[in-house]
């Protein structure tokens, strides 16, 4: 939560420390239930792409509705393509 967040930031800003490097193995996939964001502004992802898996996670079966859309609508897809702001589900 922001809380947290400015907690770490603070001690890190009283440490001196001026970077951190952190890693996870986190998967961010259908079922996950998402805590500290509320939605995501990104690219249209390729089909069984590990960041299609975060959408679906996010906005649910939906994220099959946005897709025909944009593939209607001729959007670009990849990372020089269109984007989107998507609310995810709660």
């Amino acid at each position: 939560t922001f809380q947290a967040y400015s907690a770490l930031l603070d001690h890190l800003e009283g440490e001196g420390i001026s970077s951190l490097a952190l890693q996870t193995q986190l998967m961010i996939r259908p079922g996950y239930s998402m805590k500290s964001t509320q939605g995501i502004i990104t690219n249209f992802h390729q089909p069984g792409s590990t960041l299609l898996l975060l959408v679906s996670a996010g906005i649910g079966e939906s994220w099959k509705d946005v897709y025909t859309h944009a593939m209607a609508n001729k959007y670009r897809f990849l990372s020089y393509g269109d984007s989107s702001l998507l609310y995810f589900n709660r």
